[in-house]
């Protein structure tokens, strides 16, 4: 992320195509595709993690993680030389441990270090046919691997064993399991035929089209080791060895064709390569069954399996741990825990007794005095206001009762006592209304006579 946002504060775009080889940018980005990609020293995580899997995450772990890396580094670092050397001793690296690895899953997870590197070094040389080697090597790589750690995730599903010295004989209890082992094995291996031939030797053939002797040479050794401990060792400890009288017999059905599914697309492909090769990036102008390529592969394997037949009783299994990089990681944690359990944890203890002392303790003596003058004050004030309050609508209280009501019944006994009257006034008789009318007219000609003047007055001001 750091990386992304540098490249993008100093391209202002956020396009991910050809990455600067330099600067922080480009730097930290290429950092953190390596960390994807296994590359030692920061491979630890890979052969720690895939062993550890269920039997069937390991497969999609071996066959995808990986390749997400490849991918970008394709897209963003072709023709890095750095890359190439990379590469290539990835190679090497993940086939030497893969040669003293007892755990048989992690075994696996080594070569896929080794795998990629073919991927990475392929990328690092940068030519078309180096990058159309490096596409194709892991396309075939997602069969052969899934295919592999199929097999020895049956071995461990129907045994529950998972370490070479703890297996052996279980060819005659797996045959079918044995069988399409051993077609990953080949294929990773570059056996003809198969997947791996067709794709591996575009980057070892790039090499030496780039005169890039050294690589070319790490490249085929790499290829060597890969067949002694992935073709030939491990299955003959697995399945070929000491009769360990496991009793086990091949995996369910679906688990059977899971693996026969990958077995066909790996011959497929070996037979076919047409299929893979219109797939890829750049033109293919590349002939994987030629006469001098042929001899050559068969050359190489005779040699690598005379090797492995003169040195058996070396290359046996045995039960021994491996160290990787990842002792400077466990060395580094148990330096790191004894610093946070002596000086860190004694300042830790100094820094929590200070500011106990000096904010929390002080704090609380503040709240204290600060509650004192809430409780003593403020609310001695508001009891007060409320005091006055309540004393002052004891007044209102008299006044609303013997002034206000008394009005209000004082007009409504009025209204009573004139009611009274003028319902006797009701007699029904004529003479009588006939007097109360003349009377009337009486008092309101009287009146006018009287107010003559001022009603005269009235009229103009409201007239106009």
């Amino acid at each position: 992320m750091a990386g992304i946002v540098i490249h993008a504060t100093e391209t202002k775009s956020l396009l991910f195509d050809a990455l600067p080889h330099g600067g922080w940018g480009g730097s930290l980005i290429l950092l953190g595709f390596l960390v994807n990609a296994a590359a030692p020293p920061l491979h630890a995580w890979l052969p720690d993690a895939y062993p550890e899997a269920t039997v069937t995450g390991t497969v999609f772990l071996s066959a995808f993680t990986t390749k997400t890396a490849v991918y970008v580094l394709a897209r963003g670092y072709a023709g890095m030389e750095l890359l190439m050397w990379l590469g290539a001793f990835m190679a090497l690296y993940g086939v030497g441990y893969a040669m003293i690895e007892n755990n048989i899953r992690r075994l696996l997870a080594y070569h896929i270090v080794s795998q990629v590197g073919f991927m990475v070094a392929g990328i690092g040389i940068g030519t078309q046919l180096a990058i159309n080697g490096a596409v194709a090597h892991a396309f075939a790589h997602i069969l052969y691997k899934a295919l592999l750690m199929m097999g020895m995730g049956s071995v461990i599903f129907m045994t529950g064993k998972r370490k070479a010295t703890e297996l052996g004989g279980l060819y005659k209890t797996m045959p079918i399991t044995f069988v399409l082992f051993m077609i990953g094995g080949f294929s990773i291996s570059g056996v003809p035929l198969m997947s791996g031939f067709i794709s591996k030797s575009m980057t070892i053939s790039a090499a030496g089209e780039a005169h890039r002797i050294a690589i070319y040479i790490m490249l085929t050794l790499a290829s060597c080791g890969t067949f002694i401990s992935t073709t030939l060792k491990l299955p003959y400890a697995v399945f070929l060895g000491e009769d360990k009288k496991i009793p086990a017999k091949d995996p369910p059905i679906n688990m059977i064709w899971g693996m026969g599914l990958a077995a066909f697309f790996c011959i497929l492909l070996g037979v076919w390569p047409t299929l893979l090769y219109q797939l890829l990036p750049n033109p293919v102008d590349y002939h994987p069954y030629t006469l001098e390529h042929l001899f050559q592969s068969f050359q190489l394997l005779a040699a690598t399996g005379l090797v492995f037949l003169l040195f058996l009783k070396k290359l046996h299994p045995e039960p021994t741990i491996s160290l990787d990089t990842d002792i400077a990681y466990r060395m580094g944690a148990r330096e790191f825990m004894w610093a946070a359990n002596h000086p860190i944890s004694a300042w830790e203890a100094f820094i929590t007794e200070a500011y106990n002392n000096v904010i929390i303790q002080p704090m609380k003596r503040f709240v204290a005095l600060c509650r004192r003058f809430d409780v003593g004050v403020i609310d001695g004030a508001v009891n007060g206001i409320g005091r006055g309050i309540f004393g002052g609508s004891g007044i209102s209280n008299k006044i609303e009762n013997y002034v206000v009501y008394g009005f209000i019944n004082m007009v409504g006994y009025s209204n009573h006592v004139l009611a009274r009257i003028f319902r006797r006034l009701q007699t029904g008789s004529v003479h009588n209304y006939a007097m109360i009318l003349i009377v009337g007219i009486f008092f309101l000609v009287n009146i006018y006579w009287m107010f003559k003047e001022q009603i005269k007055g009235l009229m103009v001001v409201m007239l106009g």
